[in-house]
């Protein structure tokens, strides 16, 4: 049933049908659709934010949060009264959750942390290798589009277990909580027992970590490393300012492909969908299958979830632009793809490799460091 005082919204999923196509002549990148991307094109627009952040500070962070995320957090950095008050109100199935996902990455990351080397080349020669944790890391929590605290759980598990000393967080003010983070990944960010959060986001948080700036209760140090996925500003920025700071990945717009057949259960097919096609506007959420039956029941499966979807959605570029949500003529979501293939295998390289954001290995947050011992010296 469609809310009061509004008319024509519309849920869907887009699909194409290959069946009849023939499958020799389908090329994979003219078929599947992809998170268009320019980052470019971004950098140009983010390279006058960051040079005026460098030249001018906090000021000028505070100016670009006023412009871009239409308001100016009380202070840029979190007092800890608010950590405290997030975590004391977060409500305790969500705590469970945070708690349970905690332990998990804890144990995952555990086992990911690599040992030290030692090669005997020669007699009385040998190369060692070890992995030592960088001393300051960024970690930028994206909060645009929806809650993400499992990003400040991917990030700063394995930063602490990898053995950063030093850890601070950046997420994007929000106009429903006063210019604060959202309290959940505040209440996420007292867990992990992290107290240096700040409320910025977009390029000028990546700058900010980058450059440092003065604050009137101290200073934010620059950073060594910024790990974490945002938006293709976000991504731009991380770009540009390679070299100053090192970077997890170029993790842009997000995509996602899924291959099944009839045995996949359309609810967790769905879910994988819509939680990707959510990040951003130029997200990618695909479905390949062979299965008419999966199709079908997965566009009833969605029928519910893209509804509230679309009402969050619009609601928020509604309140961004000032205007009524009026008819489907309107800026459409991300919606999710559903493509009925000859065969999913056709859509599938030789050579599948699995790719895991860096934020889930502890690696990226240590530099290597080889040593070459003869005789006992260096």
């Amino acid at each position: 049933m469609k809310p009061p005082g509004q008319t024509k919204l519309i849920y869907m999923i887009r699909r194409i049908d290959l069946r009849e196509s023939d499958a020799g002549g389908v090329r994979v990148t003219n078929v599947v659709p992809r998170a268009a991307t320019n980052v470019a094109d971004a950098t140009k627009t983010v390279i006058p934010i960051l040079e005026d952040i460098r030249q001018n500070g906090a000021e000028a962070v505070a100016r670009w949060s006023l412009t871009l995320d239409g308001i100016t957090p009380p202070s840029l950095r979190v007092p800890a009264a608010e950590l405290d008050k997030a975590a004391a109100n977060l409500d305790p199935a969500v705590r469970s959750a945070l708690l349970e996902s905690i332990r998990r990455a804890r144990i995952v990351h555990s086992d990911q942390v690599r040992g030290e080397s030692v090669t005997e080349v020669v007699a009385g020669g040998t190369v060692t290798e070890r992995w030592i944790p960088v001393d300051r890391v960024g970690l930028y929590v994206p909060g645009g589009q929806a809650v993400y605290p499992s990003s400040v759980i991917m990030n700063v598990v394995p930063a602490q277990i990898a053995g950063v000393g030093s850890i601070a967080v950046v997420s994007p003010p929000q106009k429903d909580w006063g210019g604060w983070p959202h309290p959940v990944i505040m209440a996420a960010c007292h867990l992990l027992g992290i107290e240096e959060v700040y409320s910025v986001g977009g390029a000028q948080a990546v700058a900010m970590l980058a450059y440092g700036v003065k604050l009137p209760t101290g200073e934010c140090q620059p950073v060594d490393l910024v790990t974490g996925p945002g938006n293709i500003y976000v991504t731009a920025a991380k770009r540009a300012l390679q070299g100053v700071i090192g970077i997890d990945s170029e993790a842009g717009p997000t995509e996602i492909l899924i291959l099944a057949d009839d045995t996949a259960d359309p609810a967790h097919v769905a879910a994988d969908l819509i939680s990707q096609a959510e990040h951003d506007e130029l997200a990618a959420a695909v479905l390949v299958t062979a299965s008419e039956p999966l199709a079908q029941r997965l566009l009833m499966t969605t029928r519910q979830s893209t509804w509230k979807y679309t009402l969050r959605m619009r609601a928020r570029w509604r309140a961004e632009s000032h205007m009524p949500v009026q008819s489907s003529s309107e800026r459409t979501p991300p919606y999710p793809w559903v493509i009925t293939a000859l065969a999913p295998t056709m859509f599938c390289p030789r050579r599948v490799q699995q790719n895991t954001h860096p934020a889930y290995q502890c690696r990226p947050f240590c530099a290597e460091f080889t040593s070459l011992n003869t005789r006992g010296r260096l």
